[in-house]
């Protein structure tokens, strides 16, 4: 099962540690973790589903190309990691 883990950045504002969740795309990983952590996703996805502008996820190492339908795939035992970037001055 994929592990997603997220920046200590959303932790501050959420308790979302490190898990497993299930699925085959970035989509599926994400709605089972939005499943057990419903307020989570408005921090992640806007309205309309697509990663927030200053979120960033990351699949083995590499950020994901579709950021408005979340499909690209995730395979068994791959890693995911969502990030928040930060901005201010």
């Amino acid at each position: 099962m994929p592990s997603v883990s997220f920046t200590s950045n959303l932790n501050r504002h959420l308790d979302c540690p490190p898990r497993a969740a299930a699925g085959a795309t970035v989509s599926e990983v994400l709605q089972a973790v939005f499943h057990d952590n419903p307020r989570l996703r408005g921090y992640i996805l806007d309205e309309q589903g697509r990663l927030r502008q200053h979120v960033v996820v990351f699949v083995g190492g590499q950020a994901i190309s579709d950021r408005e339908g979340l499909t690209d795939s995730v395979e068994e035992e791959q890693d995911i990691f969502v990030m928040q970037a930060l901005s201010g001055g």
